[in-house]
């Protein structure tokens, strides 16, 4: 059995997911919810931002069920990593006349394994992420 130090952490990653403002579905927050609640990840920072279609852009009360949807759930999820330039940020990548929730989570997972690595000297010195689009891509063609 492994034995899992207080000060390990899994990999800690950010989303920023893009929604037509006509068709939110709830579907992703109920996957969101599932994710947490099995304990694969650890949400947190939950942000919703709308990019009106003039431009204008405001982050929306998670604890508003008409503007953040199925996100409610997780009213007050804030660890303070995300602020207004992440806010700023977000909304330069969205088009307008859209929904997105920029979210921070914790890889809660890998924790079992980065204690096993760190307890054998283990470092790591790469990281990256391949977007499953282009995964999907490479998969189709072979």
């Amino acid at each position: 059995m492994t034995t899992v130090a207080t000060d390990v952490h899994g990999p800690i990653d950010f989303v920023l997911i893009e929604f037509p403002g006509d068709r939110l579905t709830g579907e992703a927050s109920k996957a969101l919810v599932d994710l947490v609640e099995r304990g694969i990840i650890r949400l947190y920072d939950l942000m919703i931002i709308q990019k009106h279609d003039d431009g204008r852009i405001e982050a929306l009360e998670i604890t508003d069920p008409e503007g953040a949807g199925g996100f409610v759930y997780f009213a007050g999820a804030r660890s303070g990593l995300l602020g207004n330039d992440d806010l700023e940020q977000a909304a330069g990548a969205m088009e307008p006349g859209t929904v997105a929730a920029l979210i921070v989570y914790e890889n809660v997972w890998a924790i079992p394994f980065v204690a096993a690595a760190r307890n054998s000297g283990g470092e790591l010195i790469a990281s990256a992420r391949i977007p499953a689009t282009d995964v999907m891509a490479a998969l189709e063609e072979n």
